[in-house]
Formats: structure tokens, C-alpha cells, sequence
């Protein structure tokens, strides 16, 4: 057969053109054996065939977690990892997967009897390099195995000898098999390659951990199949300083919702633990216009984050909205409420929305923070000192309840928020018709 080595097409005659991704002069010789070697020394073309069962017979059996002894890692797996799953980090080049993943390794083995193994298998760095990490970082590597070497082969075998319960791939496009041709990173490669490895996983009672490179969109580089066959799909992403933040995109054995958080020093990546405060702007002045501060959930836990605002006359004839933490829709459909109910004009303006701390927020409950910061940017008039406002504002202007309203109001209390306005709930006492009435509230 003649095979396509970017795509894996294949074809029994050779083509200068592949005819299914285009690639020129891609095709290449292989042989198709259908033969077997059985343990006999045997050749055998016998599979076992596989039949439907009920699924009422099937036992169930809870599945068993493995401690990475990094709190926030755990948080975002979903209370550890599972085992026989196989988990996909991803993000961009610098930002800490080696490191996280080193230390995330060096605790496990800490953790290991000395029949349990661990393998770290590095197809970027060399040993040396490695070694040199973990020196800086002060980890204990003596239960560590290392191999560094970009051939499946080599990986499978290293695999099969050491049966090890933890496993970390750095990185899949790294690794590549001579089945699939010659070029890591080819579309054909990561499928082979990661499906190989996951099917040693599932097998056994390991955690496999592949770390992915990104675009230069920041998705996951290679086919979208590759998000399909793991278990655990984990963005690794970070503001302008040293904070890193670690959320799942896919969890089959667990919520996407919760978010870990991370700061990154010299002695490597430092979880924290209490990050109630850390996006709020601590002042000793007055607070300017077009700042309000809400609370937000992030899977269990309470942040009180600062949205900030600023509005000023359109450059050009058309009105532009710059927002990269908050949905530019979203802002625009605010900013339009404002306009209708309040008979504030913003059609002229361009608007910079922006969130301190560099954290995303997606939440309905920030609808009524952001009207208010608008509001204030807008009117050059700021918020009441030590305010917090949250609720979800529909089109009509008026400010709707949202989930968990006592947590929220409770978090922003221990932190000295003393006027919380919120939309009135079966656990909140506070009432807010409208948006109007909001502004009332707020400013005056």
C-alpha cells in the first residue's frame, strides 16, 4: 500500500498528489501484514471478536483517585486524577506545564512504596535540562524514572517494563512513530501516537498527563479528535503578572466549573489557596469612576473581582468596544440597556472594559457591576466607597435574582464591603426593580 504520511490517506498506487489533504509527494511504501505473532512464536491472523452485553449485568465500581499533592491541581481534576484516564494539558510555550507537571510528578513519587514506579518521558528536554530543574526547584527526583527520547517505540517499551501508576508525556507533538511516518506533529502522528498511549492507560491502573502546544489562538494545536479521546482536557493560561490560572475545558470524572489558581516564582509554581482578595485593587484614596466590584463563583469557591470601565468620544463615526476578560457582546448589550432606560448615550463612545487581575468572567451576575461601572465611567461620578453589586439585568432594565446570592453577599462582608446591592431573593433582603433604582442606590 502506499500511505499519505500528513494525513494517513492510503491507496494501493502511488499518487504524486495526496488526494485527501493535498500534500505533494506524501505518499509512501508500506506493507500490510495481517499476520500476528502469537506468544508460541506463531503467526496467527485470529482477533477475538467482541459481543454486546447488557448493561445490566455489568458490576459497577467506583473510580479510584490518585492524589497529585498539589491542591489546586486537584481541585481542577475534580478531587484527583482517575485512575486509567488520560489527561491533555495545554498551553502556551513559558508558562509553567514542565514545571507543574515536575512538581506535580516529584510529589506523587514521595507518595510511592518502592514497587510503585513513575515515568516522566521528555521528548523536548534533555536529561540534563531536567535534572537542572529540579535542583532549582528543590524536588526530591530519586523515585523519578526518566526518559528522554521522541520514538513511540522506545515509549511503549520503557512502559510495559516499568508498569508505571503515573505517566507524563512532554509533550504529544513531540512523539513519533515510524507506522505513521517520519514528521512529528503531522496530523497522523498525534492520532496514532495518542491513541496508542491511551490504550496502554486504559488498561491499567495509571494516570496518563500529555501537555499539547497551542496556536497561536491559544486552542489546542493538532486535530480536535485529540480533545475527543482523552478523558480531561486542561487550559493552562495566565494574566501579565505571575499569576497563573488552571481550568478544565472537559471532565468526565468531574465539574469544568472549578478554576485553580497559581503563582509562578522562583522556586516554581505556588498554588493559592485563599484568592478571595487577589483581583480586587487595594486604595487608600477615594475610589475613581468606573470601578465596581462583584462577587463571582468559580466552581465552589467565592472571588470578589473589580470591573473596570472607561468610556470616551469615538475616533472615527462608528463606536468600538475594547474587552478581552468580558464578552464584547455582552458589553455592548449593557451598554445598549443603559442607553434605552437611563437616556445615556453611549453610541458615541468608545468603551474599554477591563477586569483587574486578568481573570475571565462569563457569569450572568456580573451584568449588574458592569452596568454600574459603565454608568460611572460615563457620568464621571464613582461608586460609594466599599460597595458591591451583582444581579443578572435583562433587556427590559430590570435587575434579576441569581444562584447562591447569601454566599456572595457573605464573602464580600468578610472582606469590608459594607453596601452590598443586590436584586431581592428568597435569601436577600435587598430590592431592586430596575436599573433605575439601581443607580440610586449606587450613587446617591
Amino acid at each position: 500500500m502506499y500511505k499519505c504520511s500528513n494525513c494517513g490517506y492510503s491507496q494501493p498506487r502511488w499518487l504524486g498528489r495526496c488526494p485527501e489533504c493535498g500534500e505533494w509527494n506524501s505518499l509512501e511504501e508500506i506493507i500490510i501484514d495481517n499476520t500476528k505473532i502469537t506468544s508460541t512464536g506463531k503467526a496467527s491472523n485470529k482477533q477475538i471478536k467482541q459481543k454486546p452485553i447488557s448493561l445490566e449485568i455489568i458490576p459497577s465500581k467506583e473510580s479510584s483517585r490518585l492524589t497529585t499533592g498539589i491542591a489546586e491541581f486537584d481541585r481542577v481534576l475534580g478531587g484527583g486524577a482517575t485512575k486509567r484516564s488520560a489527561i491533555l494539558l495545554g498551553g502556551e510555550p513559558g508558562i509553567g506545564k514542565s514545571t507543574l507537571l515536575l512538581q506535580t510528578i516529584a510529589q506523587i513519587a514521595k507518595n510511592c512504596s518502592q514497587d510503585e514506579k513513575v515515568l516522566y518521558i521528555s521528548g523536548e528536554e534533555s536529561a540534563t535540562q531536567i535534572k537542572e530543574r529540579t535542583e532549582r526547584l528543590g524536588l526530591e527526583c530519586s523515585n523519578i524514572q526518566l526518559l528522554c527520547t521522541s520514538r513511540l517505540e522506545d515509549s511503549l517499551d520503557a512502559l510495559d517494563s516499568l508498569n508505571p501508576i503515573f505517566v507524563i508525556i512532554d509533550s504529544i507533538q513531540t512523539i513519533y512513530s515510524a507506522e505513521a511516518g517520519i514528521i512529528p506533529g503531522t496530523v497522523n502522528q498525534l492520532k496514532y501516537c495518542a491513541n496508542e498511549f491511551i490504550s496502554w492507560v486504559k488498561e491499567r491502573d495509571s494516570v496518563l498527563i500529555m501537555t499539547a502546544h497551542v496556536t497561536k489562538e491559544g486552542a489546542i494545536a493538532g486535530p480536535k479528535s485529540l480533545e475527543h479521546i482523552v478523558d480531561t482536557v486542561i487550559s493552562f493560561e495566565r494574566n501579565n503578572d505571575d499569576i497563573r490560572f488552571l481550568h478544565a475545558q472537559k471532565n468526565r470524572f468531574g465539574s469544568i466549573d472549578e478554576i485553580g489558581i497559581f503563582s509562578m516564582t522562583e522556586k516554581g509554581l505556588i498554588p493559592i489557596l485563599d484568592p478571595t482578595s487577589l483581583f480586587l485593587t487595594k486604595r487608600k484614596d477615594t475610589q475613581p469612576a468606573g470601578v465596581a466590584c462583584t462577587p463571582v463563583f468559580e466552581g465552589t469557591r467565592v472571588f470578589l473581582v473589580e470591573i473596570q470601565a472607561l468610556t470616551v468620544p469615538a475616533k472615527a463615526s462608528i463606536s468600538r468596544i475594547y474587552s478581552e476578560k468580558i464578552d464584547s457582546g455582552r458589553v455592548a448589550r449593557i451598554a445598549a440597556v443603559i442607553e434605552k432606560r437611563c437616556g445615556l448615550s453611549f453610541s458615541d463612545q468608545d468603551l474599554y472594559v477591563n477586569v483587574a487581575g486578568g481573570i475571565k468572567l462569563t457569569e450572568s451576575s456580573i451584568d449588574a457591576a458592569l452596568a454600574a461601572a459603565l454608568y460611572s465611567a460615563r457620568t464621571d461620578i464613582p461608586l460609594k466607597k466599599n460597595t458591591a453589586v451583582f444581579g443578572e439585568l435583562s433587556l427590559a432594565g430590570e435587575i434579576r435574582p441569581v444562584a447562591k446570592a447569601r454566599q456572595r453577599i457573605k464573602a464580600a462582608e468578610n472582606l469590608g464591603f459594607t453596601t452590598i446591592i443586590a436584586p431581592e431573593d428568597d435569601n436577600c433582603t435587598t430590592q431592586i426593580d430596575d436599573i433605575k433604582k439601581m443607580v440610586q442606590a449606587v450613587f446617591k
